[in-house]
């Protein structure tokens, strides 16, 4: 990544547009990190380093637990010297200031060990989801033009392997257990910690340099790369404060995935720059599994998502009663809509209700949220946190901006539905969709940030989520765009056409449902189905294919062409064609 195609010039927000609250809080917030000698800014320094020279050198901060219950400790002192370690060895290994280093590990140490390791060498950390299949994989390597590659051996053969000659981009590809099991064409990370230096001096470090690629799904095309920079650390640390009430010593336990944003800015960096212990657990949710972690960790902090809560509410109150949860201080939640009756199942199983939070991948932490201490209105995102201004702008049926002489009008009406929007200028805003600047700059109205989701604010200035102005499907958090699935499907021979929208779900709150027409010398078939499923899952992965396809005998079109996925959806609540007709775009 060069430098002068990390930043397009949208992404320097003039200070003057941005109130002088707003400012004023980033200032305060960004005095309460270390920061380098040089005045520079640096994550790993923030998230490790700097705890060295007091109390917390010798304090926990991470505890693992393996999928067997193994069990792994590092203090902050044993953090920064493995850090250090990685840093060296990427350094070594030719890597420069700006490159790309996509990791593909799970819930393991090591994904922090690699990640701050990569930050301190200056490098880009771009993180993808071990549930994906082979070309979701591809396809965000490509993009990112990752140089180096870290995953597990068995990721490697079942993931990578089949689409390594796809990546000319990639030179290295570390494995964490190719001490074990070396795999031809890898090399082995742990053998070149042993020769690393374990002292590392991060060198000067800007806070606009880039320091995170986060790839996020889009409705049509490729996915999106959101570029965030090592300023985003100073919004890290405040939200964590605020909205999720970390302090220095807390026992913090986040159950996202590394391989997305929340696992990250919220896994990994914020609750290390506050000091906190962080319980790393590989293992799957289970009900008797989860409960017994936040009673032997003593967990204090809880930050989780609304489909583990809806599972564990499935479970009913037996396997909570059998557990002392009295160390809960706070408990949070992130990635989806959080139902009213989950806030109230939290007070009642858990002894705390359950604080729904709001944020996306382009904004890289907290924007809104039911902070501890204040008013928690059930099914409520919350209130914008300090710094943060968010507004209601005027849209149409279709979720489309309302413009008056080519502006966007910010809706003053309580209750009134519209997109939501946050103003320019907060730290973690991300600053490029990587390579794809137009799109980017589509994100912005004036000084806004579209966020493409419907909502509304209340009369106390409460925010209440009302839907997705886009067809980007949200299944247990993650967010699928129906393209992605779509390609994939129409190489199947018997393939005409395909169109992907989410279906409601109990547990994960929507899940992938796939329309599909058949080429005309092909007919339907259970099995042919279960073909077609087959192969998206080998190909997309479990957590991306579809759960269920529909033989259809041709798709909703708009008169270019484009697929009407709103129709799809329109069938699925059983709308007649007449319904239907109506629908139809112009």
């Amino acid at each position: 990544m060069q430098p002068d195609e990390r930043l397009p010039a949208r992404a320097e927000p003039d200070p003057s547009t941005t109130v002088d609250a707003g400012r004023s809080t980033w200032r305060v917030a960004r005095s309460e990190l270390d920061g380098l000698p040089d005045g520079g800014l640096n994550m790993a320094h923030e998230a490790v380093d700097r705890h060295l020279s007091g109390p917390r050198a010798d304090q926990a901060a991470l505890r693992w637990r393996g999928r067997r219950d193994e069990r792994r400790e590092l203090t902050y002192a044993d953090l920064a010297e493995q850090t250090s370690r990685v840093a060296n060895a990427l350094v070594a290994l030719g890597v420069a200031p700006g490159d790309v280093v996509v990791t593909l590990l799970g819930r393991v140490p090591e994904m922090h060990v690699v990640a701050l390791g990569a930050l301190k060498a200056r490098a880009v950390v771009a993180p993808l989801f071990t549930a994906f299949g082979p070309e979701p994989i591809r396809e965000r390597i490509a993009l990112g033009a990752g140089r180096v590659l870290v995953t597990t051996s068995l990721h490697y053969r079942r993931r990578v392997a089949p689409v390594r000659d796809q990546l000319p981009t990639v030179e290295h590809v570390l494995l964490v257990d190719g001490d074990r099991r070396p795999e031809p064409g890898t090399t082995s990370l742990p053998e070149l910690l042993e020769r690393a230096s374990p002292s590392f001096a991060i060198a000067p470090t800007a806070p606009e340099d880039p320091a995170l690629l986060h790839f996020t799904s889009g409705t049509t095309g490729t996915p999106k790369g959101a570029l965030h920079v090592h300023e985003a650390v100073v919004h890290h640390h405040h939200s964590a404060r605020v909205a999720l009430d970390l302090r220095p010593g807390d026992v913090y336990w986040c159950t996202a995935d590394p391989g997305w944003v929340t696992g990250m800015s919220y896994g990994i960096i914020a609750p290390l720059t506050c000091g906190a212990t962080c319980v790393v657990d590989e293992g799957d949710l289970d009900a008797d599994r989860w409960y017994s972690i936040i009673e032997e960790e003593r967990v204090e902090v809880w930050y989780t998502a609304p489909t583990a809560i809806r599972m564990l509410k499935r479970a009913g109150p037996g396997p909570a009663a059998a557990h002392d949860l009295g160390s809960l201080r706070h408990v949070a939640s992130v990635g989806e809509p959080l139902e009213p009756d989950s806030v109230r199942w939290g007070s009642e199983i858990l002894g705390r209700p359950v604080h729904d939070t709001w944020w996306q991948t382009e904004t890289g932490g907290i924007m809104i949220a039911n902070v501890p201490g204040a008013e928690l209105r059930p099914g409520s995102m919350g209130r914008p946190l300090p710094g943060i201004e968010a507004a209601i702008l005027a849209s149409d049926a279709d979720g489309d901006l309302l413009l008056q002489e080519g502006e966007p009008q910010v809706v003053d009406e309580p209750g009134a539905e519209g997109q939501l929007a946050l103003r320019v200028g907060w730290p973690s805003m991300f600053r490029a969709y990587l390579g794809q600047e137009e799109r980017y700059r589509r994100c912005f109205a004036d000084d806004w940030y579209v966020s493409g989701d419907l909502a509304r604010r209340d009369d106390d200035g409460f925010f209440w989520f009302m839907g997705r102005s886009d067809d980007v499907i949200k299944s247990a958090g993650h967010l699928i765009g129906p393209f992605e699935v779509e390609r994939v499907l129409v190489e199947h021979p018997s393939v005409l056409e395909a169109g992907v929208i989410g279906t409601p779900d109990p547990v994960a709150g929507s899940v992938v449902k796939a329309f599909v027409s058949l080429n005309p010398d092909q007919e339907a078939s259970d099995a042919l189905a279960r073909e077609i499923l087959g192969m998206a899952r080998s190909r997309l992965g479990p957590a991306v294919a579809p759960r269920e396809v529909r033989f259809v005998d041709a798709l909703p079109h708009t008169r270019s062409g484009k697929i009407v996925r709103r129709l799809l959806r329109a069938r699925e609540l059983g709308l007649d064609e007449g319904d239907l007709s109506t629908l139809e775009p112009t």
